[in-house]
């Protein structure tokens, strides 16, 4: 078990192992699988992310049960074919398939939580536009997938990954800092670069509240999920321009996770403060549960 990034960081610069083959290595080790029964079941989970994004991408979409949210993975999709996107083409394809995956999720689909439900988007959003770009394969795919796993975990058990703790900085901001990781790796970008990504990505979202209108995964969750994608892209990048983060990846974990558990009970998943305490949130939250529920008084 890898106990933090400068740890992955130089077990990948000395070994010359790729962070997809540490991670299965380590899967392998503490699950007792074998190497193809671990590529196997992270095959699953692609082929369960690669459905999500093509259910919320097609035909007119997807729409919750609650109505706040759904069929704007279309609009997305519609406006990037039809127009020339302001942020580039490849950035307007992550931001679909975020859009898509979420709004799966919000409409009681199936999706790959990563690391969470409300999170989910951030991560397929990044892998499926770099492989447009890239022309991966499906075991590349996988590597990218594993590669997320290795830092995930480092961020998980140093720091936290849920909003009720973190805020949504420990969801979707973990989940941009290991896709950044990730599609450095998959560039062919050197160990630290990826250490560099992840500080970059994790570092921009610093703060990020958790303020789910209604206590529901939808409002701002969808739409922070784009935020998470193109934040990954754009930390990828300056890193492997050889732009460094000054606060080392192991010191940022540790800033987030202080930074969120000091953040008041309001602003972590309680749905009280941040968007949700507005009065269009506290609107939203009477029409959808009705103003006598219990969750008012």
């Amino acid at each position: 078990m890898y106990n933090s990034i400068k740890e992955i960081i130089d077990t990948a610069t000395q070994t010359g192992k790729s962070f997809a083959e540490m991670m299965t290595e380590m899967e392998m080790e503490t699950s007792d699988m074998t190497y193809e029964e671990v590529r196997n079941k992270m095959k699953e989970n692609l082929k369960v992310m690669k459905a999500a994004v093509l259910r919320g991408s097609s035909g007119e979409g997807v729409k919750s049960v609650t109505g706040l949210t759904g069929q704007d993975a279309i609009r997305m999709k519609k406006y990037r074919e039809q127009n020339e996107p302001l942020s580039g083409s490849d950035v307007a394809k992550a931001l679909q398939y975020a859009i898509a995956t979420n709004e799966v999720n919000a409409a009681m689909g199936l999706i790959c939580a990563t690391p969470t439900a409300g999170s989910s988007g951030t991560i397929p959003g990044v892998l499926f536009s770099v492989e447009d770009k890239l022309n991966l394969n499906e075991e590349q795919e996988i590597d990218f997938l594993l590669t997320t796993s290795l830092f995930g975990i480092v961020i998980a058990n140093n720091a936290c990954v849920a909003g009720a703790m973190g805020g949504c900085q420990a969801e979707v901001g973990s989940a941009s800092a290991i896709a950044a990781a990730a599609a450095v790796a998959i560039k062919g970008g050197k160990p630290e670069q990826s250490s560099h990504a992840l500080a970059h990505a994790l570092g921009n979202l610093l703060g990020l509240v958790c303020d789910p209108v209604a206590g529901l995964v939808e409002i701002p969750c969808v739409m922070r999920n784009t935020i998470g994608a193109g934040n990954a892209l754009i930390a990828a990048d300056l890193a492997l321009a050889g732009i460094e983060c000054k606060i080392p990846a192991d010191e940022v974990i540790e800033a987030m996770n202080k930074v969120g558990r000091s953040l008041p009970a309001e602003l972590r998943e309680t749905g009280l403060g941040g968007l949700a305490g507005t009065p269009a949130g506290e609107e939203m939250k009477a029409r959808i549960f009705g103003a006598k529920n219990p969750v008012f008084n």
